[in-house]
């Protein structure tokens, strides 16, 4: 644990949560005291409170926007959760937004593995959301190509004590992310050196454990959900949030179908769907103005459906 004899130091500021544990944070854009716009950024899978899923651009700082971003528990110098779910994360994350005082209106931004934190605030407290390529553990999917139950997936859903062991063996193949291997589309390898820019080492995303990290997230998210998010109804009937899903339709992580079916599902949901874009389109040029342009000004992207 960051801080203890013989561990890494501590270098980001942090919050001490209720029950005893700290979570890591990092500011971006403008002062929070002059910011028009607050926005609360959750990383995906390997990163850290480095990554912003949406870059604060110029258009960022021209419309006053102030960025936080936090270790998810157990990445970076965030304090491990042994007991973490998915609404615990959440909680933390509203937790961070009481301390640091933003207010009673912010906004939520996640992506990747990001996004399931970003379902779990829509069910435990109000804002408005973003969510980007996020992965969703439905019960009874339609989509063939989505729920994997066999493999690592299936062992992190059904057995996930087993999934540490998985991950470090020899005989079956680990999580392809894991092991460096990931699915990139054509655009993602053009945006992949961006993408690491924006990122820590891999020993700073790490250096509490992989276990603590990577894999207590594979069990969290490839877990028994604590309920069903397709049952949602609109929390924002008065006009007064919404809720932003977008995905690439060249993903090779989270399947385009996926998305579609939750868009049809939820219709209440501002669906953007892009052409020819993989799994990092948000660091592709011009996709962070338009993802904030449709999410604080209102603005009906090229792509929503």
């Amino acid at each position: 644990i960051c801080g203890s004899p013989g561990s890494p130091p501590i270098t980001a500021p942090r919050i001490k949560l209720r029950d005893g544990r700290h979570l890591a944070y990092k500011e971006h854009g403008v002062p929070k005291e002059t910011a028009k716009y607050k926005i609360i950024s959750v990383h995906g899978f390997a990163s850290t409170r480095h990554t912003l899923a949406v870059v604060a651009s110029r258009m960022a700082e021209e419309l006053g926007v102030y960025f936080v971003s936090f270790d998810k528990p157990g990445y970076g110098e965030s304090d491990p959760h042994p007991k973490r779910t998915l609404k615990s994360i959440a909680l933390d994350e509203e937790e961070l937004a009481d301390q640091l005082q933003l207010g009673s209106k912010f906004y939520v931004i996640g992506v990747s593995m990001g996004g399931q934190v970003v379902w779990d605030a829509l069910s435990t407290y109000l804002t408005e959301f973003f969510i980007v390529s996020f992965y969703y553990q439905a019960k009874k999917p339609t989509t063939s190509n989505f729920h994997r139950t066999s493999g690592l997936y299936g062992v992190a859903h059904f057995i996930p004590w087993l999934t540490y062991w998985w991950n470090t063996q020899k005989w079956f193949p680990p999580s392809s992310v894991i092991a460096q291997k990931a699915k990139f589309s054509r655009q993602d390898l053009q945006l992949i050196s961006k993408f690491r820019e924006s990122q820590n080492s891999r020993e700073n995303v790490t250096q509490q454990g992989e276990f603590e990290s990577f894999h207590r997230e594979m069990m969290i998210v490839f877990g028994n959900w604590e309920f069903d998010h397709m049952n949602l109804k609109n929390p924002f009937l008065d006009g007064e949030g919404s809720v932003h899903l977008w995905n690439g339709d060249e993903d090779g992580f989270v399947p385009v179908t996926l998305q579609r079916y939750i868009a049809e599902r939820l219709p209440w949901i501002h669906y953007h769907e892009v052409p020819g874009a993989g799994h990092l389109f948000p660091f592709a040029d011009g996709m962070s103005d338009a993802i904030l342009k449709a999410l604080l000004l209102g603005e009906k992207s090229l792509w929503q459906r």
